[in-house]
């Protein structure tokens, strides 16, 4: 009697178990599956699709790329099959890749540096430069004109139309004082153009590029109480102030404590765009043209100007989302050294401007 009620015992274990494995595999099936799904071709049909893959691209910054052009379904998943499967050597360039080929086919393609295209040119847009710097760059290496990029990028019937594929342009783009729209939006970046391509194109590349940054910060931004406009219009000043990641963020640190005093910004930076005087050698004009009349004049108007001065880089915009806080209101480089000095009062600055500046 004993060894029968042991046995049940044992079959209602046996079977609870058994109950309890069945989600289990269900699970590891459909993850199975998934994986397997996700190594497959978009589409049976075939679609070219151009893809750069920029100097010093990581397999995981690749894997994101061929994630965002439609190429592959899950970045995950793949990601973990190309490491898997030794698929990692992956050589910069632009490439013609289609959307019927599987996973395995795509990497060994990217792996040949030889299937890159021979007709394309590269472009480097630095930390700093303005948009005009951005397009005579991309005009001096392909057929694009200065001109019609600088136009395009103040086309709003354009922009409008990328602004759901771009979440980082929002209506404040379209104030009328602003003088590029894109200014503080093209991304800096070494990009890989056709020589003969179209104005549309190399800007959706260079949104492309931002947008990963973006989406990198994304919550952070969503988290700020000032809108993503601002910020970036911050972030440009900040670059355009600063040498170091570390005096950007003290330097964003400043400008917060005078944000929220309602102090001007006097920020010297935003005079040199208000003049279109590249800062470089003549940056003595900036410092001392603090009447110029200009809404980008931050000594003439308080709060932040309408847009970004510059294209500002990831360190800068990490730096206004993660800022020092300190109780200092002013700072000021030295021209020589690049050292920065702060000071919580202005008998403070003017003792550092009286300590380290020749033209006071």
């Amino acid at each position: 009697m004993a060894k029968k009620k042991r046995r049940r015992r044992r079959l209602r274990v046996g079977r609870l178990l058994l109950l309890l494995m069945i989600p289990v595999l269900i699970a590891a099936a459909i993850l199975f599956f998934s994986y397997r799904n996700s190594l497959k071709p978009i589409q049976k049909e075939s679609e070219i699709v151009t893809v750069t893959i920029p100097d010093g691209s990581s397999v995981k910054s690749a894997v994101e790329i061929l994630k965002n052009e439609g190429l592959i379904r899950n970045k995950d998943f793949v990601y973990f099959y190309v490491r898997q499967n030794k698929l990692t050597d992956i050589k910069s360039g632009t490439y013609d890749l289609d959307k019927s080929w599987d996973v395995k086919t795509i990497f060994e393609h990217l792996s040949d540096s030889s299937n890159a295209s021979v007709d394309s040119v590269t472009v480097t847009i630095i930390e700093g430069d303005w948009a005009k710097h951005a397009a005579a760059k991309i005009a001096e290496a392909t057929n694009v004109s200065a001109e019609e990029l600088l136009t395009l990028w103040n086309d709003e019937e354009y922009l409008r139309s990328l602004m759901e594929r771009y979440p980082f342009l929002t209506e404040e783009i379209f104030n009328p004082n602003i003088r590029y729209r894109l200014e503080g939006y093209l991304a800096p970046n070494t990009y890989e153009f056709y020589r003969e391509t179209d104005a549309k194109t190399v800007t959706e590349k260079i949104l492309d590029q931002q947008l990963l940054v973006y989406q990198k910060y994304q919550d952070a931004i969503n988290a700020s109480e000032y809108s993503v406009h601002q910020l970036y219009t911050l972030a440009s000043i900040v670059q355009y102030e600063a040498g170091k990641p570390e005096d950007m963020k003290m330097i964003a640190g400043v400008f917060y404590n005078r944000l929220a005093i309602n102090m001007a910004l006097q920020s010297s930076v935003t005079v040199c765009y208000a003049m279109d005087e590249d800062k470089g050698e003549n940056w003595l004009a900036c410092e001392t043209n603090a009447d110029f009349e200009s809404p980008y004049n931050t000594y003439k108007y308080p709060g932040l100007p309408p847009g970004p001065i510059i294209n500002p880089g990831e360190e800068a915009i990490e730096a206004v989302l993660n800022p020092t806080e300190s109780d200092y209101y002013y700072f000021m480089a030295d021209v020589d050294t690049g050292v920065v000095y702060y000071g919580r009062t202005l008998d403070e600055h003017n003792a550092n401007v009286a300590a380290h500046t020749n033209y006071h």
